[in-house]
């Protein structure tokens, strides 16, 4: 099993990263603020105008540390990493699959049914939780749309209407989300998915979070040997992780939507922490992203039993268990890929 390394996460404007023997130094106007062992990290993920040394660069791409620039609002900007690893017969299967319409159906109902699943679960857990809570009616209603459409997922469908079947799933779901927020609703309330920019607190938490798991996602990937540019629900397009954002649909609800709404129901985060931007758009100021982040780390270190492999795992490796299992479908190993399911 990949060991569980950690992702450092660069937040503060000005700061400038350098290469000090085999550590990371974190500098802010001639102030080291911090000094981490390259070995304890798997990536760093920088927001907004941060320096980086290019020989710091160099050493992270001996080692194997992905590195990612993101805007200070979360948008992802552009990603470097080392020599690409992995089997070039594995990539070449890939490639394979994802020009035959047949095999990218069957991996793509895997990801839409997880997905749907998935979101299905959330609906249902708070249900569970506040049976007469306002707002019972609209997630009661939903969960009961998804099973259909659940059930709808039967084999031999092509790419077309399993999209059809999965973007109408979403609609069901959001027009329900906003049914899960419980506290501080006049400052956190939902109505639509909105993304360059989001348009409002909760879609400018979910895009951010959703970057997080991108981040995570692409680098599972990359670890494997996977190409995350080459996806079998989500097409080929310039400048996008299209595989990434396949496996990403099984592990949205789960992990970015379950945990924006704690941070909000739980009071974590303020209405003070977001401001609307000059073009619009809503953004997090620093020390709320820093809480997100927080918060998003501290989830990745709960344990659970993953529901394929019966064995005791933690949250944060869920992204690589999931490549991992993905790659062994490819290679033959498996029957069919086993998507991440939550109970």
């Amino acid at each position: 099993m990949k060991r569980h390394l950690n992702t450092l996460y660069v937040t503060t404007p000005g700061a400038y990263l350098a290469k000090e023997g085999e550590a990371v130094l974190v500098r802010l106007d001639a102030v080291d603020l911090a000094r981490i062992p390259l070995h304890t990290l798997a990536s760093i993920v920088c927001f907004g105008p941060i320096g980086f040394s290019p020989f710091l660069l160099g050493l992270c791409g001996e080692r194997g540390v992905a590195v990612s620039f993101l805007s200070e609002h979360g948008r992802f900007l552009a990603r470097l990493e080392g020599p690409i690893s992995g089997n070039v017969l594995l990539r070449r299967e890939q490639y394979r699959r994802a020009d035959a319409p047949a095999a990218s159906a069957a991996l793509a109902r895997a990801f839409i049914a997880a997905k749907l699943a998935n979101s299905r679960t959330v609906l249902q857990r708070a249900l569970r939780d506040r049976p007469e809570a306002e707002g019972a009616a609209a997630l009661q209603s939903a969960a009961g749309e998804l099973a259909p459409l659940l059930a709808s997922l039967v084999e031999g469908l092509p790419l077309d209407p399993l999209r059809g079947i999965e973007g109408t799933a979403a609609r069901v779901y959001f027009e329900a989300f906003d049914a899960l927020i419980t506290r501080q609703k006049s400052a956190f309330f939902f109505r639509e998915r909105s993304r360059r920019p989001p348009l409002d607190n909760v879609n400018a938490l979910l895009s951010f979070l959703y970057t997080l798991l991108r981040h995570d996602v692409e680098s599972a990937l990359a670890a494997v040997g996977l190409d995350p540019a080459v996806g079998f629900l989500h097409r080929d397009r310039p400048g996008r992780a299209s595989l990434a954002l396949d496996l990403m649909e099984e592990l949205r609800a789960f992990l970015a939507d379950r945990l924006a709404l704690s941070l909000i129901n739980l009071q974590q985060i303020r209405p003070a922490g977001f401001r609307c931007g000059e073009t619009g758009g809503v953004v997090m100021d620093e020390e709320t992203r820093k809480t997100v982040l927080v918060a998003y780390q501290k989830r990745k270190d709960e344990e659970i039993v993953h529901p394929f492999l019966g064995e005791t795992t933690t949250v944060g490796l869920l992204p690589y268990l999931q490549a991992a299992l993905l790659a062994r479908h490819l290679r033959g190993d498996l029957d069919g890929y086993p998507p991440f399911l939550w109970k």
